[in-house]
């Protein structure tokens, strides 16, 4: 396959080509660095609204260093995969602090800093800074698997190898920018998981899964194995129209997000924080899945008549007005079981 590849991507770019979203607008480093870390496994349209409210709250990489974790974090609030906020805030810390506030040029600086990996690296050079790297998300892995009939399942080394040999031989040294951004749209908008749009392909001639009618065994599946399950109970003390939550620890899941008090049963919460007069509700039981496991949640409220005795004057837990916005970082699960405590208000 020559290289009229790169010129027919381009070429489909310049006509098709998203070329008016949020982050191509100013386009600087730190734009181009929010937006690409926000993408990542998450659909650009719900990524649009997080990204305005965040530009609006946090302009540049000295305001994103300065602002508290909590403050970030609810700006994140229903994206999920948390960690890329709070690595987000820890390398903005690192731009300032060692770099004066400018975002390093150098590839390997740039895939040094916390959460970012070479194929997020590669696409904020390129297009932020015009430099000519290849890049690898989904939606690239996609494209060329299919136009390769690339076997396997990419997240093994030989097939990840092999595609980013085809990646970096492709990758033009003039026109970077456009060519890297081509590519993920293309990945998005024609070349999609189910039903591509092989029609409107500029790669169709030289696509070998087109060319075999095997468009859906590209790229090849991760296999399966059955998520192991796992039970907690969550107990939302409420007093009057006040509701507990609690930090939780940095690391680990949902770190530094708050959340409510997790036991094995509601009696091991009632004795540990020795509540007197109270009222119980059982809330709606369901099922949250992560990417390794499946958390099955039975919620209770607690509703108390007076403060508890014990265990509530702790750095990590604070009382939130349950009818006001809660503006700190919520988990998924923790901001359902609030939107019932509301409903039964």
């Amino acid at each position: 396959m020559s290289d009229t590849f790169t010129q027919k991507v381009l070429n489909w770019f310049h006509q098709h080509g998203r070329k008016h979203l949020p982050w191509q607008e100013h386009i600087n480093a730190y734009r181009v660095w929010v937006s690409e870390i926000m993408l990542q496994q998450t659909q650009v349209a719900t990524v649009i609204p997080y990204f305005q409210r965040f530009m609006a709250s946090f302009p540049d990489v000295r305001t994103l260093a300065k602002a508290d974790e909590d403050d970030v974090l609810h700006h994140w609030t229903g994206l999920g995969y948390y960690a890329r906020a709070r690595n987000l805030h820890k390398a903005a810390k690192i731009i300032v602090a060692e770099y004066d506030g400018k975002f390093p040029a150098d590839i390997d600086r740039v895939i040094a800093l916390p959460g970012i990996g070479r194929s997020t690296a590669g696409a904020i050079l390129s297009i932020a800074e015009g430099q000519a790297h290849p890049i690898l998300d989904g939606n690239v892995k996609r494209v060329l698997a299919r136009c390769y009939a690339i076997a396997g399942w990419p997240g093994t080394k030989k097939v990840e190898q092999t595609l980013w040999e085809i990646a970096a031989r492709h990758t033009p040294i003039n026109n970077c920018a456009h060519y890297t951004q081509a590519m993920m749209d293309l990945g998005a908008m024609v070349c999609t998981r189910s039903k591509p749009r092989c029609d409107e392909c500029p790669l169709q001639a030289e696509c070998l899964a087109y060319a075999q009618g095997t468009q859906a065994t590209y790229p090849g599946k991760k296999p399966k194995k059955t998520l192991p399950q796992r039970e907690t109970v969550m107990v939302a003390l409420s007093l009057h129209n006040q509701i507990l939550l609690k930090k939780r620890p940095p690391t680990g899941l949902w770190g530094g997000l708050f959340g409510f008090i997790e036991a094995n049963c509601v009696d091991e919460v009632v004795k540990s924080h020795q509540l007197g007069d109270y009222q119980q509700t059982s809330l709606t039981p369901f099922v949250h899945t992560f990417s390794h496991f499946q958390l099955h949640i039975k919620p209770f409220l607690i509703e108390l008549r007076a403060y508890p005795l014990k265990g509530i004057a702790e750095d990590s837990a604070r009382w939130f007005d349950i009818l006001q916005p809660i503006e700190v970082g919520l988990a998924a699960p923790t901001q359902k079981i609030v939107n019932e405590i509301k409903a039964l208000r």
